[in-house]
Order: C-alpha cells, then sequence, then structure tokens
C-alpha cells in the first residue's frame, strides 16, 4: 500500500501546482484582455474617424500623384529633401544633367557684383 501512496503523492504534489500555474496564466491572460478590450474602446472613435478622413482624403490624394507625375518625370533622380538652417528645402539631383543647358555658364560681362 505504501509502495501505491508514494507515486500518487508525487504525481499530486507535481500536479496542483501546474494547476495553480495555469490558473494564474488564465487570470492574466484575462487581464490583458480586458486591458486591451477598453483600450480599444477608448481607440475606436478616433480609428473611425481617422478611417473617414482616408477616405476624404482619397481623391485630392490621387489628383496630387498624377500632377506630381506630370511635373516630374522620375523621383529616383533626385536624393531626399534637405532642410537647411534658414529654413530653405533643397533638393537635389543624384547625377547632373547630361550635357549641361547652354546658356547657363556665367560669363564675367554678365556677372553681378554683390
Amino acid at each position: 500500500m505504501r509502495h501505491l501512496l508514494t507515486p500518487l503523492a508525487l504525481v499530486l504534489g507535481i500536479a496542483l501546482p501546474a494547476a495553480a500555474q495555469e490558473q494564474e496564466e488564465s487570470l492574466m491572460e484575462q487581464g490583458l484582455r480586458l486591458f486591451m478590450e477598453g483600450l480599444m474602446e477608448e481607440v475606436e472613435p478616433a480609428l473611425r474617424d481617422f478611417g473617414e478622413l482616408a477616405e476624404d482624403a482619397g481623391p485630392f490624394l490621387r489628383e496630387m500623384q498624377r500632377s506630381l507625375g506630370e511635373v516630374v518625370e522620375d523621383f529616383d533622380a533626385y536624393e531626399a529633401p534637405e532642410i537647411l538652417p534658414n529654413g530653405d528645402i533643397i533638393i537635389r539631383r543624384k547625377e547632373s544633367l547630361d550635357p549641361p543647358l547652354p546658356g547657363l555658364e556665367p560669363d564675367a560681362e554678365s556677372a553681378i557684383d554683390l
């Protein structure tokens, strides 16, 4: 009889803490779920408003993209915009124009003294 009680006690000694740990994890999961549900209830109106704004801005953004595509042929030909300390924004070409445009080279006679 004693031989049967020892393994039974050992199994119960292992099973009870495991059951308690499972209950603790489920409480943590339940707490996390309740937290996330509360967070979603708070954020839902803002997300709904943002979705409406995105729908309203869609036609404008498509038109702007089409217009920019007409003005600038290839955006990959330019570096990322750079903001200077004085607030100016410069967008540089990655490579200079091949060949340089005629008449853009200053000569000594047309130079302006500053």
